[in-house]
């Protein structure tokens, strides 16, 4: 460490540095910026309204919201300023400072709550601020009734219904309209001409009212305005109508002449006038000019209406207020009423300025300018108090320090009130004087000096001053006054008093004075002595101020000081008050009472006495009278002013003063010239101001001032003249161009200032004058007028005028014209005319005459003289023009776009029309069909020209052939679509079909018809008498007969047999029978391989060549008793103690029970050990809950309930967890004390090995040794582990012990230690030797704590290595080792050494690190026909302890499935294997980390071989039509025979004919319907699991009677199998045809792929690289997609080879799922009498096996169609290498699927394969099981016979070298209906899609690829098959497999059962997979509709599948089905992985 400290102190040094220029910046800042430069007073961000109504049922909520900073603090308050509280559940103040009101109960309401005025008080340190006032009523739901009274009126006269509102809601009720009860209703709108009007304030005016009106009643309707209820009034009202008898002068209906309305500013309100007279009285209404008694008539406008007396006026202004006279008059008399209205306008205030910063000393003026109608009272506030000030200014002559704050000016009237703010600030740093220091009170005796001292101190630096009594001090030879300033700014003074005498006594006071205050400190100076009383100086008072005098007074000491006024002691009346200090207080002086001499008497004790008097004169000042000046004063009137003083001293001066406010100057706007004005004293009390001749510039304050000795008084008057109008800008006559913004000035002004308002004339002529409407382009600015776009319609007189009352007011007229081009208002339409119809087209152009319009058509130029039919017609108009061009009878041609463009002389405009000419539509064409089906087809057409109308519908119309088309049925169709399907149509029935299409205008001729043909349908009966019976524990026997003949609908093929497990939704797995044609007789089928002791459920369908037929009802039954399937449910475990757990389960389902539950057994262990078998408990029960003892404490534990029957133990329930209770901990394993200096020790402690819980905290116990003290306890938290005692005693011995708390208690104690304090520490490690186990990859800390002084350095060592940090590891400060993402390698010893000059220590930690387990070691010990054993043994670098393997396994075309294997087993067995296949094998192991690497792959295989071919005659028993096969005498190598297939054709056909694809192994079977007398081939394909054997025999059919024919070679026939072909003697035996001919054939296919490819390769570079070629022929498509590895590159020479095989039409053979198998044999196909080789078959249920390869392979090839002859009486291929029997042949030719059917298949072309090279397998096809080469791969491709894989380099992915898209072509995915094979569909066998990937291509099904064709690496190759194999291969990265087609039958590969695989699901989706797709009834071949009928696989590469567990074999997909497991997670596999699936609810099991 010491080497560090340089570095310290420079740390240290720099800090220091650091903060010094921070404080020095910061004191700076202040300096320049005050601390509240950024900090200001509050303001309202958001204040609340005047007014807050709310209903008792809502409640409300009032926002106020301040910013300020400090954030202010809001408080509400009264309008008497308390504070408010909250009234629980009526009155809250949120968090956020709202006050809620809740909605509250009726029988709550409290007025002092809901109807109240509250503020809002916002306030900081810098002030306060009030909201305006908020009125806040709370109105209760009341139930209230609208009355209406009757009216009386006489006929003739208005009427007014008023609708009375209860008071109490009148404020919130508003009349909405009213209803008579003839059903007729008025409503509020601006409509005044009818008779009946609802006025704004709701009454309804009724005008010219006539008796009918009498006979109506009337009621209103009215709206609540918070509680939005509406209610119709209670009662009805009528008018009462009297019938006029001689005239009647006017007469009102109330007493009052007078009334009075408030109204608010853009409110709308009528002014009623209700006179009765007869005869009709006229009623006229007048405004007075404000403050004068002249009226003028009321101006009637768009704004302000007059209905019979009723004046209306709508959005108010505040002009609107005044004095309103209505005057009635008719002949009889005339009679007036007054209405004075005030429109009042909110109520805004704003403070000028906002803030101001005033120095000390300096004036400061707020100015509140206000706006808003009334204004009542103007006041001011200061932080939230009244300061009495009510004038709009507020002056501040001198800012004092107690100046500054918030100051806010409120405006109100009775209505509402309205504030602003403005903070004062203070400039500078000013303080006012403060004494600081000061003389105190002194009694002394005289003779000495006195000294007195002061000292002040303030800002500026203040001024001291001293008095004695009252009297200023000034220096003489015994007074001496100085002063100096203090370094700091104080000032000190002191007053010296030599010698002092008894008269020196006195109050003496010191005053410090400055510009900004005032402080003063007194004390009295008492001298021994007798009483002395100093001269007082005369004392003048003003009249009314109070008279206070203190004695002055020395000597000492004073017994009593009175005051007399003519020897009379005072007081002697109430004003005077006397004081024991000598002080006088007389009140409101007055000068004939108070005006005296007042003498002051001092005694003393001994009784010597002084007197000294004092004379008070009193003045008074001088007091004006009054005065005002009441009268209007207009221009040039004269003035006079009278000034009169009442009372005061003489003499009095008095003048006058005379001033303008800003507004004055702003009010006369012109003559500021001096007024002439003059004064004259008339008396000494009165004086007169004259204005001979009144102007604008006398507008002002006029002040008469008098003074006198007393002071100054004044009193001032405001005089306005007012100033007629004038102009300053008159306007005159303008022109604008049309579109231009118009601007109009007129201005004027005068006193009050005028108002400018513009109006326009009505009509053409001045004369007539209505307001200007408010519009968007028309407004009026200070007089000016604007129109902005100007348009033709603003053309016109227009009148300025302007008026103040003063005068008649000015008016100028003027004349604005607009200057317009032609304009037309619609430039575009649309115009339809029928064909063959006259039309006419108009336009109409505005604008300024003359105008000139002309028409064209599609821009030519249109002349009727060309065309007679055209017309052209002008028509002038007051506006413009209109031109109309007529057509007589439309065309089609007329169908135009026709323009007509007018032009005048100051522009041009043009319009169009687009003429439509309308007519019925043509007749549809193009019908055909799309597709059909029994009961529907699909038609498409092309769309006719719809006749320039939208097509409404189509009319589909179809009748049978048979029937006239009057006896026709329709489908109608939108008329937007182009295809539709007609359905509801009979199956196998011939319809004709034709449309026609429908607009507007009529119907098209109808399209030609076209003929079709329904299809065929499916069985329509179910299966009768069916019978399911248990055979044994696992088979049950399924019987049943045909349905009745009448629904088979067809020819029956056979039945599916479906079956499940009963009360499961899952699906059926079906078989296939074939249908017997004995008559009556029963079919059967034994259902193997099922559950013990479970029901499951069986369905029948019989199923036609279309398909299957309906399900028959199920039928349920039972298999026997076996063991539980599955485990106890609702595991739980409960805690009971520290010890005891409870465990508690649920009885499994009765279904999985197999049997009879006899007891249950729990299995635990502790969670850490439970995957260690050896440490697990068991514990039985018979009851559904147990008691686990003796458990350790505060452990989780791991726990598993199994079920037990007769049968044995059940599956175990998933593993629950439980925790034991924690109990007290035990002691602390090692505790350490390490001396930290002479009175600290530092105790640590590791915690117990047994926590027993959660340790809560640690208890350190300490005491002095030897000593009866007590013991000290010290309480640590749980993650401290140390802790350093302090104040200890030096060499003083100290025992130390430690215990540990959880949660229940504290535990033992530790071991005792014992260490002494002392000056030497030396170094010593606090941290404990200790063992940490890191998880791999997570950080690990090793702690190393230690003492010492001087500090020790700490140094690590790894496994004896120095420690250096690196990225990975680093030391802490603390001393700890800190190392990141944890590897293997780091686990071993760590030692920690600390030292310092004293000592040094260590310790050593060791590092164990967890990491998932290396892979193990497997290898083979022994392998069965259907058991592999294989010994585990892990990897010797594993460190955690292994918990198990897990052993993953798979078959070579099968799923990789899983088995568990503890870590004692050194062998495991796997069992229930396919006999004689391939398996690979790897393991992986697990620990509590994690799964871990897995092993390398072994590969191996079972035992057993194919089936071994039986002797001819033991096989086969002919006669004359049938001939019947002994299977029996077939060997199954070892491995169970499934099936056979059986094939025959006449000795002299080529094509072969299926028998049965099903034939069971243990019975005979006869081949019936054979021809007498006649040679036939037979071909038996036998399979197992080991593969397949394929056998052709020659036999002869007996004669009639019996006999026998003669053999073909000559009687040299020895019934061999296959024999050779005779060759001349000369040749060769090598040269045989069998051999030659597919060589020859090879090699010329060879030759044409090259020219191919050359080809292929020229055009390559002109394709289109994104889409690939475009052959039609290839690019037919059944909709299916593949995977993304299988790419097709159709430039390819060889993809024809691609295409397989099609059979001739000649079989009728049933869709059969699972007819996938395909051998050498099947697809020979023979010409002549040759014999053929035999060839094994290939069964896919076998997979491949995997072995470690070591000859290069050599490819074999089947061949379709083509002669592969072998050896006579060879019975295999010839291309074999060991252990390869099962390939496919070599020299197969293969003909090209997907051509017609109807193609003679003698002719196709075939194709031979090559024959087996040793490098490169060439291009190959669907029987060529090679593979491809990625594009651009180098190397060479190990070979063998059978097919080629992919090399290892592309195991992943393979990329298209080209960049381009690819196609990819699978097969359909279908199962393949015979239909399917229909001649229309023959082409589309083959998707096309893009693909990432390179150029592969995929034919029609999956080829076999044998193992032995990779790499001799691990290699893995992918394919997927039909049937069990529906999964992604994992390691098949991306094979270049090509098409390969799918055979063998989809069979459970477990057991090797003989069942088929399951038909197609029933309900599956039709529209993807189209079981369907032709329905035409054509003939299918065998080889196209057999094939491929389990869930197709995906064709080509596809990627390994990311969960190996999840592709499951079809065991695991049977037991999942059963377990109802198997569903959603498999098909979606299907679907993601193997894009080529389509996810069907039935696997093939």
């Amino acid at each position: 460490m010491a080497h560090n400290m340089p570095n310290e102190r420079l740390k240290w040094l720099m800090l220091f540095a650091a903060v010094a220029v921070f404080a020095t910046a910061i004191s700076t800042t202040n300096a320049a910026n005050p601390p509240d430069a950024d900090q200001k007073g509050p303001v309202f961000l958001k204040e609340p309204t005047n007014r807050i109504d709310f209903s008792n049922s809502t409640g409300a909520e009032i926002e106020c919201k301040s910013s300020g900073n400090p954030m202010p603090e809001i408080i509400w308050i009264r309008s008497d300023g308390t504070a408010v509280g909250d009234v629980p559940g009526l009155r809250q103040i949120s968090s956020d400072g709202k006050l809620v009101f809740p909605p509250f109960r009726a029988e709550d309401y409290r007025q002092e709550v809901h109807a109240q005025v509250y503020a809002c008080l916002a306030r900081n340190q810098f002030g306060s601020i009030i909201s305006r006032d908020v009125h806040v009523r709370a109105v209760v739901s009341q139930h209230y009734e609208e009355d209406i009274h009757k009216a009386f009126v006489i006929r003739g006269n208005s009427a007014i219904l008023k609708c009375d509102i209860p008071s109490f809601v009148a404020d919130f009720v508003n009349v909405i309209s009213w209803h008579t009860d003839q059903d007729e209703s008025f409503y509020p709108d601006a409509e005044y001409d009818g008779k009946y009007l609802v006025l704004p304030s709701g009454e309804l005016h009724i005008r010219e009212v006539g008796p009918e009106d009498g006979y109506k009643s009337y009621q209103c309707r009215t709206k609540h305005r918070l509680t939005g209820e509406t209610r119709l009034s209670a009662t009805k009202g009528r008018l009462v109508i009297t019938e006029p008898v001689g005239a009647k002068a006017p007469t009102f209906s109330g007493e009052s002449k007078s009334f009075t309305f408030v109204k608010e500013i853009s409110s709308s309100f009528a002014l009623l006038c209700q006179a009765q007279a007869y005869p009709v009285p006229i009623l006229r209404w007048y405004k007075f000019i404000e403050g004068t008694t002249r009226k003028q008539a009321v101006v009637l406008n768009d704004r302000v209406k007059q209905v019979s007396g009723t004046l209306i006026i709508k959005d108010a202004v505040v002009e609107d207020s005044g004095k309103y006279l209505c005057v009635v008059n008719n002949s009889v008399g005339g009679e007036s009423v007054e209405t004075v209205l005030t429109v009042t306008a909110p109520l805004s205030a704003k403070i000028d300025p906002p803030t101001q910063t005033v120095d000390f000393g300096r004036p400061a003026v707020f100015t509140c300018q206000y706006t808003g109608n009334p204004i009542k009272t103007v006041s001011w506030m200061k932080d939230g108090k009244a300061i009495g000030h009510s004038e709009p200014v507020l002056r501040i002559e001198s800012v004092k320090k107690e100046d500054k704050g918030m100051y806010q000016c409120f405006v109100r009237n009775d209505q509402e009130s309205a504030e602003a703010s403005a903070e004062l600030k203070l400039g500078g740093r000013f303080d006012p004087p403060v004494i600081r220091q000061a003389f105190q009170e002194e009694t002394m005796e005289p003779g000495p000096s006195v000294f007195l001292k002061c000292v002040a101190g303030g800002n500026p630096t203040p001024e001291i001053s001293w008095e004695l009594d009252g009297k200023k001090i000034a220096n003489n030879d015994r007074y001496q006054v100085g002063q100096y300033v203090t370094v700091n700014g104080d000032v000190v003074s002191y007053l010296n008093i030599t010698s002092v005498h008894a008269n020196d006594g006195g109050l003496y006071k010191c005053i410090a004075k400055s510009k900004v205050g005032v402080a003063e400190h007194s004390a009295k100076l008492n001298v021994y002595g007798l009483p002395y009383i100093r001269q007082m100086e005369k004392k003048a008072i003003v009249a009314g101020e109070t008279l206070m005098v203190t004695c002055p007074v020395a000597g000492y000491p004073i017994d009593s000081i009175v005051w007399e006024r003519d020897n009379r002691a005072l007081p002697i009346n109430r004003k005077q008050k006397v004081f024991p200090n000598g002080t006088l207080i007389i009140e409101n002086v007055e000068r004939n009472s108070d005006q005296a001499t007042y003498t002051c008497v001092a005694k003393n004790q001994e009784g010597y006495s002084a007197r000294g008097s004092l004379e008070v004169q009193v003045m008074v000042l001088p007091q004006i009278v009054p005065f005002a000046y009441e009268d209007v004063i207009n221009m040039n009137d004269s003035i006079d002013l009278f000034c009169q003083i009442q009372k005061g001293d003489r003499p009095i001066k008095v003048h006058w003063s005379f001033e303008r406010s800003p507004s004055d100057y702003e009010k006369m706007g012109f003559d500021l010239l001096q007024p002439q004005m003059r004064t004259n004293r008339i008396s000494s009390k009165t004086s007169m101001l004259s204005i001979p001749s009144a102007s604008p510039a006398h507008t002002g304050r006029y002040t008469c001032i008098a003074s006198n000795q007393a002071g100054t008084t004044s009193y001032g008057v405001d005089l306005t003249v007012n100033v007629p109008p004038r102009w300053i800008l008159e306007p005159t006559d303008k022109a604008f161009a049309q579109g231009s913004d118009a601007k109009v000035e007129c201005k004027a002004d005068g006193f009050p200032k005028p108002q400018v308002t513009w109006k326009k004339a009505v009509g053409d002529t001045p004369g007539e004058y209505k307001d200007l409407k408010k519009s968007d382009n028309i407004r009026v600015e200070e007089g000016t007028l604007h129109i902005d776009n100007i348009q033709k319609t603003n053309e016109g007189y227009y009148l300025c005028e302007a008026i103040n009352g003063i005068g008649s007011g000015l008016s100028a007229v003027i004349m604005v014209s607009v200057q317009a081009p032609p304009e037309f208002t619609e430039k575009l339409r649309n115009q339809t005319a029928r064909r063959g119809e006259p039309a006419v087209l108009q336009c109409e152009a505005k604008g300024e005459k003359p105008i000139g319009i002309l028409w064209n058509m599609n821009n030519m130029r249109l002349d009727p003289k060309n065309d007679n039919r055209y017309t052209i017609r002008e028509e002038i108009l007051s506006a413009g023009v209109m031109s109309s061009l007529s057509i007589k009878r439309t065309e089609r041609s007329d169908s135009a776009l026709f323009t007509c463009v007018a032009t005048n002389a100051f522009g041009s405009d043009d319009a169009s029309i687009n003429m439509i000419v309308q007519e019925v539509p043509e007749m549809p064409y193009a019908l055909k069909v799309l597709d059909k089906s029994g009961r529907s087809v699909q038609l498409s057409w092309a769309q006719p020209y719809d006749g320039n109308s939208p097509l409404n519908r189509y009319i589909i119309e179809f009748k049978r052939s048979r029937a006239s088309w009057s006896e026709i049925d329709r489908v109608m169709v939108p008329g937007h679509t182009t295809e539709a399907q007609v359905q509801k149509l009979s199956p196998a029935t011939t319809y004709n079909i034709r449309i026609v299409a429908e607009n507007a205008i009529g119907t098209s001729q109808s399209s030609e018809a076209v003929t079709i043909i329904t299809a065929e349908e499916a069985p329509s009966g179910k299966p009768q008498n069916i019978k399911v019976e248990p055979v044994n524990q696992t088979t049950m026997r399924v019987t049943w007969k045909p349905p009745p003949r009448s629904e088979w609908n067809g020819e029956i093929l056979g039945y599916y047999v479906g079956y499940k497990l009963s009360n499961t939704n899952s699906s059926y797995v079906f078989e296939t029978i074939n249908f017997i044609t004995e008559e009556g007789k029963e079919h059967n089928l034994e259902l193997q391989n099922l559950r013990v002791y479970t029901q499951y459920s069986v369905v029948i369908q019989a199923f036609n060549k279309i398909g299957a037929g309906p399900l028959c009802d199920e039928e349920k039954q039972f298999t026997a008793e076996g063991t539980p399937s599955q485990p106890p449910s609702d595991t739980a475990c409960t805690t009971l103690t520290s010890q005891t757990i409870r465990v508690s389960w649920v009885s499994p389902p009765l279904e999985s029970a197999n049997g009879v539950i006899k007891t249950y057994k729990v299995v635990y262990a502790s969670s850490d050990e439970w995957y260690d078998e050896t440490k697990r408990h068991y514990k039985k029960t018979a009851s559904s809950d147990t008691v686990l003892h003796g458990l350790k404490k505060y452990t989780n534990y791991t726990m598993q309930v199994l079920a037990t029957t007769a049968g044995g133990d059940g599956v175990r329930s998933v593993p629950i967890h439980c925790q034991t209770e924690p109990d007290v901990p035990e002691a602390p394993t090692d505790v350490k004390a390490l001396v930290m200096g002479n009175a600290a020790i530092l105790v640590s402690w590791r915690a117990p090995a047994q926590p027993n819980g959660i340790i809560t905290q640690y208890t350190v116990y300490s005491k002095a040794e030897g000593a009866e003290t007590e013991t000290k306890t010290q309480k640590v938290p749980h993650y401290q582990m140390s802790f350093e005692a302090t104040e200890l005693e030096k060499n003083k011995p100290y025992e130390f012990w430690v215990t540990a708390s959880t949660t229940i208690g504290e535990g033992q104690q530790s071991k005792s230690i014992v260490a002494m304090p002392s000056d030497q520490v030396p170094a010593k490690i606090a941290s404990f030797d200790d063992t940490f186990t890191a998880t791999f990859k997570e950080d690990a800390k090793m702690p190393c704590l230690a003492v010492g002084a001087p500090q020790p350095e700490i140094t690590w060592k790894i496994k004896g290595v120095e420690f250096t940090a690196n990225d990975r590891m680093r030391l802490l400060p603390d001393g700890s080792l800190l190392i990141k993402s944890v590897n293997r390698q780091d686990a071993g010893d760590y030692s920690c050494h600390a030292e310092n000059s004293i000592a040094k220590d260590s310790i050593t930690h060791k590092l164990i690190v967890l990491a998932p387990p290396q892979s193990p070691h497997v290898t083979l010990s022994a392998t069965t026909t259907d058991t592999l054993t294989v010994k585990l043994k892990p990897h010797e670098g594993d460190t955690a302890p292994l918990h198990g393997y897990t052993l993953h396994y798979k078959p070579e075309f099968g799923e990789w499935e899983t088995a568990e294997v503890s870590v004692e087993s050194q062998k495991q067995n796997i069992e229930g294997l396919l006999c004689g296949s391939r398996y690979q094998v790897y393991a992986t192991g697990f620990n509590n980390i994690g799964a871990g690497e897995a092993s390398d792959i072994l590969n191996t295989r079972t035992k057993g071989q194919k089936p071994k071919l039986p002797e001819k005659p033991r096989f086969i028993e002919v006669s004359s039509n049938s001939v019947s096969l002994h299977f029996k005498a077939w060997k199954d190598g070892g491995c169970p025979m499934s099936h056979f297939v059986v094939e025959s054709k006449k000795r002299d056909q080529i094509e072969w004919n299926q028998i049965s694809n099903n034939v069971k192994p243990d019975n005979n079977y006869v081949v019936l319907d054979l021809e007498p007398a006649t040679w036939y081939n037979l071909r038996i394909t036998a399979h197992n699991s080991a593969g397949f054997t394929v056998a052709e025999y020659d036999f002869a059919t007996l004669t009639v009677t019996g006999g026998t024919l003669a053999p073909l070679d000559g009687g040299s026939g020895h019934g061999n199998v296959h024999a050779r072909i005779p060759l001349p003697a000369w040749m060769p035996e090598w040269l045989d045809l069998n051999f030659m001919v597919p060589l020859i054939a090879t090699v010329v296919v060879v030759a044409v792929g090259i020219c191919v490819v050359c080809v292929a390769l020229s055009r390559r570079r002109a394709d289109d690289m994104r889409g690939g070629q475009k052959d039609v022929y290839y690019d037919v498509v059944y909709n299916q997609t593949m995977g993304p590895g299988a790419t097709l590159d159709k430039r390819r020479p060889d993809l024809r080879d691609e295409l397989g095989y099609i059979a001739p039409p000649n079989r009728k053979l049933p869709p059969v799922p699972g007819s996938n198998y395909n051998t050498c044999d099947r697809i020979k196909r023979g010409r002549g009498g040759g014999l053929r080789s035999n060839h094994s078959t290939w069964d896919p249920r076998r997979p491949n096996l995997y072995e470690e390869l070591k000859a290069p392979p050599v490819p074999m090839h089947g061949n379709h169609y083509g002669h592969a002859h072998a050896h006579a009486g060879n019975v295999e291929c010839h291309y074999r290498h060991p252990g390869m029997e099962d390939e496919i042949c070599p020299y197969a030719t293969f003909h090209l699927l997907g051509f017609r059917e109807e193609m003679d298949p003698t002719k196709a072309m075939n194709f031979q394969t090559f024959p087996h090279q040793n490098g490169h397998a060439g291009p190959v096809g669907p029987g060529h099981a090679g593979t491809m080469l990625p594009p651009g791969h180098p190397g060479h491709v190990h070979s063998r016979s059978g097919s080629q894989s992919m090399p290892r380099a592309n195991r992943y992915q393979r990329k298209n070298s080209q960049g381009g898209q690819s196609s990819i072509y699978t097969p359909a995915p279908e199962y393949d209906d015979p239909a399917n094979c229909a001649e229309e569909d023959q082409y589309r066998r083959y998707t096309r899609v893009n693909s990432q990937g390179g150029s592969l291509y995929s034919g029609p099904g999956p080829e076999y690829d044998d193992p032995a064709n990779c790499a001799p690496e691990e290699d893995q190759y992918g394919s997927q098959y039909g049937g069990p194999y529906g999964q992604p291969y994992d390691h098949y990265g991306s094979r270049g497999s090509m098409g390969r087609r799918s055979i063998g039958s989809a069979r459970n590969p477990g057991t090797g059962s003989p069942e088929p695989p399951p038909p197609p699901p029933r309900n599956h989706d039709m529209s993807n997979s189209s079981f369907n797709d032709s329905k035409e009834s054509n003939e299918i071949s065998e080889a196209e509709c057999d094939r491929d009928h389990g869930p197709r696989g995906n064709y080509g590469a596809v990627k390994r599948s990311p969960q190996p567990k999840d592709q499951r074999t079809t065991e695991e997909m049977r037991k999942l089905i059963e377990r109802n497991e198997a569903g959603t997670k498999q098909l979606q596999l299907q679907q993601t992985n193997g894009a080529g699936f389509t996810a069907y609810d039935t696997m093939a099991v």
